[in-house]
């Protein structure tokens, strides 16, 4: 049985008033004791050198100087310079200087490929190089630095990857809107070396800021192996990687549909569209647009049949792509259309002849008009029934989104979203136009222009996944030769759906920065067709322009030919695809990629376990010849505190630079007003700032942000994040400051700490807090090691704030009261029990908060028999000691606790010291609170403590509670308190209980029970029923009390 927690472990700050007048009751009961142990000490025996002692200190006190403690400046990169005296409170500030420059050059963070230790490696997941540190970097970043930290305590050659990724699409776009603003250029101005070179300029000046915001948050990464995707190895290795898999017949081009951007004039990938659900009618701002433009519509229309046979209706969303309609589908079963068959519309616009086919695929004569105008080039569903029926397929638009030649010359050069009213209004003057309706939709947006996605009809380079997908889904669906362990499990199911119905990956984008595809179109001599890319079988695959000339050569012997290089760039998850094997070295065979190839672990979010995840997987077993790790473990999606997504419209995006460092309300605005919000927008996103953070957020440091954020991984799917919470355990950082400084006062200056410590002659408060050291050890390795990183904060949290701060400390402090002799022995087994405790304590908390931990433990003395560590980081991290291990005392202790809280209830926690009695009915339950008196007596802080039994009388006067079967606790009632009203309290608590009882009762006893309710819901049931008969016990026997002596 543990100790009773006050508090949820898993939320342990309850709003910040309410945490701060806990703190500041804490305070007055620590003084209140250790004030109340002094004048016990001083009653029992006065002493002469305990009155010098308090002068002493009053003296210590008025001579005071404030630059004690105060922190040195420290030169960079030097270990820190501490000051004299530990700071009164603790400040993330001060606390969190100097620190990680010291450990970056003293090489604490650098793994050694020649190392005879085991490896445990991690790739950091690449960072966009446009962007700054975001709340999920920050938990990527506190979630993998406690893995890698607590690894490399633990005897590993540990590894942690740094880089970054060049961002196709988001790097271009902000260089192009950057050189607008500045010079009124667009890149087509500047050409494409010129306009690459400006890209380059702007990464080397301002990219990876990030990288230096994740030295803030404390990140052990080993710099040393920093990568970036577009640098000489990486560029390489994609390089490679294209060459390879096109030789394997894996890679080849197509011409298929693709989601086009007509503002970037790009393909871009599914994890670049975002999709708006629209439930009717709605208005939307378009970029290029001046009005907004209409969505949500259904519209329906005529097309004529030949040869008089009246018309048929077809209804869309998108009504302009009807000038490249080639075909109207109708279900074969359909009675309506069964006079069709065979038969031709025409095209009012242009007179083209579109037949009607029948289409038992795609066709669902239930909805709408049963016949569906087919676009192939605009269209997915209609692009496969174009290559059912062999249709033609026509492309309306041009890149930038208007229409072309084929979309007919009284609509040409016009945007696709005003050819959608010209087109209405000329089928109306036609006759044809039969009406539109509210239509229920999803608006596929990409998520870097706001552009509307248009599905166009391109060629680009393809990845064939087929084969890759099964071996692929094979390594971690396998329970027999299972590669890959996907946690948390139910992802699996994802990987498993997402791999059996994979289609083909587009690896081309029509970009200037990034990868320029290594294929070059061989024009020749004698084609007739001389146009870029006519022929689709005239492409030489090459590492270089040398290797493409000679592949040519052999290809086509003896004809001349003039090479063009293929402008378009590759896909940006292409090469972070292969970055496990990239930053390793690959494709050359080196010492990085044989010590630590395959990685440990992938550590990223769950919304990319396709884009990104399983692609590495693939080229990873491909291209590596093994799984690029062993385990993915994905965490959570972090919302605000409401569950809400984080978005800047509605002013609630954190940013953990701000939480580490604190802001106003006003700095919160400021930020806001700094972007691009309309004003109607700013508007809303401030009153959401001015609710959220009213008083805007408190200063918490890294340590506290990156322990609430890895306690924050058990909750499933979803993380909602409360700010509140982070400054609770900013606040527990100032417990831990204060532990430690009280331990410091206990120690003393020439104290110096055993080698190792003998748990059987220990006190018995000395057992006990050993021991359950000893638990938690266990509970946070096993905890760490099966990736369950919020049970692991809870067991070191527990320990610390419930066990270690408000037991052991509490339950020392008379030992240390005066200079009594009879307390010599035990204030030495005390003082060494202490320094361990911190110790091992600190040891165990630092992979989780690496600054205060260091602070701390280098505050410590260290023992004489061995040269203390350079770092808190270099240590051990700690492992459970057998012999320490002690159920009897736990239990001895369990049932003090027991008794001390049952005694605090009935004081309702008021700490004026009062005498109190403790009925035991076994003699077992007697010898153990007889020999604890001085526990109960310092933790229930009692003036005095009586051990009766069964035969001797009951006191008058006293508050009654029923500890257990065996126990009961009296204290006296005080003040005006009389008797009387204690009894109408606890009858109306009775009543409460009762209540509580009749419905509980009532659930557990319900017809089919215990068939229907999980076996864990029944357990928790029966716990309360039984907490409630207890309680019920307890307040009739305290009535009992009361009434008999009233009667008296």
């Amino acid at each position: 049985m543990e100790p009773e927690k006050k508090v949820e472990v898993e939320d342990p700050e309850k709003k910040k008033k309410k945490e701060e007048k806990a703190r500041e009751k804490e305070l007055k009961k620590m003084k209140a004791l250790e004030k109340a142990a002094k004048r016990q000490e001083q009653e029992q025996k006065p002493s002469n050198a305990s009155k010098k002692s308090e002068r002493k200190n009053v003296k210590r006190a008025d001579d005071e100087n404030p630059e004690d403690y105060i922190d040195p400046e420290t030169p960079s990169g030097q270990r820190k310079y501490m000051s004299r005296q530990m700071a009164k409170q603790y400040s993330p500030r001060a606390v969190e200087k100097s620190w990680y420059e010291w450990w970056e050059k003293s090489g604490f963070f650098v793994a050694d490929a020649n190392s005879s230790k085991p490896s445990f490696v991690i790739v950091l997941p690449p960072p966009n190089v446009t962007g700054a540190l975001h709340i999920g970097h920050a938990l990527t970043a506190a979630i993998e630095d406690t893995i890698i930290r607590w690894r490399r305590m633990s005897g590993y050659n540990a590894l942690w990857v740094p880089g970054m990724d060049h961002a196709g699409i988001a790097t271009q776009v902000v260089v192009e809107k950057k050189i607008m603003r500045e010079r009124h250029l667009t890149r087509h101005d500047l050409g494409r070396e010129r306009f690459i070179s400006e890209v380059w300029d702007w990464k080397n000046k301002y990219g990876g800021t990030i990288l230096q915001q994740l030295r803030r948050l404390g990140a052990s990464l080993d710099w040393s192996r920093e990568s970036f995707t577009m640098d000489e190895r990486r560029s390489k290795a994609v390089t490679e990687a294209f060459v390879r898999l096109y030789k394997q017949g894996l890679i080849y081009r197509d011409l298929r549909l693709v989601n086009w951007d007509c503002v970037l004039l790009t393909a871009i990938s599914d994890i670049e569209v975002d999709y708006i659900d629209i439930k009717e009618r709605t208005l939307l701002k378009v970029p290029g647009y001046d009005k907004p433009v209409e969505f949500g519509i259904l519209t329906k229309f005529a097309y004529p049949m030949e040869g008089n046979l009246g018309d048929i209706v077809v209804a869309t969303t998108r009504i302009e792509t009807m000038l490249g309609d080639t075909a109207i589908a109708i279900h074969p079963d359909d009675e309506r259309y069964r006079q069709f068959h065979g038969k031709f519309a025409i095209h009012p616009f242009n007179g083209r002849k579109l037949p009607i086919i029948c289409d038992a695929i795609l066709v669902d004569p239930t909805f709408g008009t049963g016949a569906v105008k087919i676009t192939p080039a605009h269209d997915p569903n209609d692009f496969e029934v174009g290559k059912r029926h062999s249709l033609e397929f026509i492309n309306i638009f041009t890149d930038d989104g208007k229409i072309n030649t084929n979309g007919g010359s009284e609509f040409v050069g016009m945007p696709r979203f005003k050819a959608r009213e010209a087109v209405a209004e000329a089928l109306q003057k036609k006759g044809l136009y039969r009406g539109s309706e509210n239509n229920e939709m999803r608006l596929g947006v990409c998520s870097r222009s706001n552009d509307v996605v248009e599905p166009m009809i391109k060629p680009q380079w393809y990845v064939r996944c087929n084969d890759l997908a099964k071996e692929a889904l094979h390594a971690v669906m396998d329970e027999d030769n299972k590669k890959i362990e996907i946690i948390p499990k139910q992802y699996s199911a994802d990987w498993k759906r997402w791999l059996e119905n994979i289609r083909d990956w587009c690896i081309s984008r029509q970009l200037w920065w990034g990868h320029q595809i290594p294929a070059w179109y061989v024009t020749l001599e004698d084609d007739i067709l001389k146009e870029f890319g006519a022929y689709s079988d005239h492409w030489v695959v090459a590492r270089s322009e040398e290797e493409a000339q000679e592949e040519a050569s052999r290809k086509y012997n003896g004809q001349k030919f003039h090479l063009s290089r293929d402008p378009d760039v590759l896909d940006t998850w292409f090469s972070s695809g292969l970055f496990p094997l990239s930053v390793l070295g690959w494709p050359d065979d080196t010492e990085d990629l044989k010590a630590f190839y395959p990685t440990s672990v992938l550590e990223t979010g769950h919304d990319i376990l396709f884009f990104w995840v399983a692609r590495m997987v693939m080229l990873g077993m491909k291209l590596g010849g093994d799984v690029p790790f062993r385990k993915v473990y994905l965490h959570p999606m972090i919302r605000d505190a409401h569950g809400r997504k984080m978005s800047k419209s509605l002013g609630n995006v954190v940013d953990p630079i701000e939480v580490i460092n604190g802001i106003s309300l006003e700095g919160l605005h400021k930020r806001l007003e700094e972007g691009n919000l309309d004003p109607k927008e700013l508007a809303i996103a401030k009153e959401g700032q001015k609710k959220d953070f009213p008083n805007g957020i408190e200063e918490c440091g890294a340590d506290a942000l990156r322990f609430a954020l890895v306690s924050y991984t058990a909750q499933s799917d979803k993380i909602n994040l409360d700010i509140q919470r982070v400054v609770g355990y900013r606040q527990w950082c100032n417990k831990l400051w204060n532990a430690v400084r009280f331990a410091m006062s206990k120690l003393g200056d020439d104290y110096t700490p055993p080698a190792n410590l003998t748990s059987s002659v220990l006190p018995f408060s000395c057992q006990w807090i050993l021991s359950m050291l000893n638990k938690t050890i266990s509970k946070a390795v096993k905890s760490l090691e099966s990736y369950e990183f919020s049970h692991a904060t809870t067991a070191v949290y527990s320990w610390w704030q419930y066990q270690l701060c408000d037991v052991f400390i509490e339950v020392i402090k008379p030992y240390f009261a005066g200079n009594n002799p009879n307390f010599a022995s035990e204030r030495r087994f005390a003082q060494d029990t202490l320094w361990f405790c911190l110790d091992i304590g600190l040891r165990l908390l630092h992979p989780f908060m690496p600054f205060v931990t260091e602070e701390l433990w280098q505050r410590l003395p260290s023992p004489r028999e061995f040269k203390k560590a350079e770092s808190i980081m270099t240590c051990n991290y700690p492992t459970a000691v057998e012999c320490w291990n002690n159920e009897v005392v736990e239990n001895a202790m369990d049932l003090v606790e027991s008794v001390v809280k049952s005694l605090r209830s009935l004081a309702n926690e008021r700490r004026d010291r009062r005498p109190a009695f403790v009925l035991c009915r076994t003699q077992v339950v007697g010898e153990i609170i007889n020999s604890h008196q001085l526990e109960i007596v310092t933790l229930a802080n009692l003036s005095s403590l009586t051990v009766i039994n069964e035969n001797d009388a009951v006191p008058s006067g006293y508050a009654v509670s029923v500890v257990n079967e065996n126990l009961s606790v009296y204290i006296e009632l005080q003040g005006t308190i009389s008797g009387e009203a204690e009894l109408g309290k606890i009858k109306k608590k009775m009543d409460e209980f009762k209540k509580q009882k009749e419905r509980l009762e009532k659930t557990i006893n319900a017809s089919g029970y215990r068939e229907k309710v999980p076996p864990h819901i029944q357990q928790d049931n029966d716990a309360k029923l039984a907490s409630l008969l207890q309680e019920l016990l307890s307040l009739e026997e305290a009535a009992g009390h009361i009434e008999s002596q009233a009667r008296q």
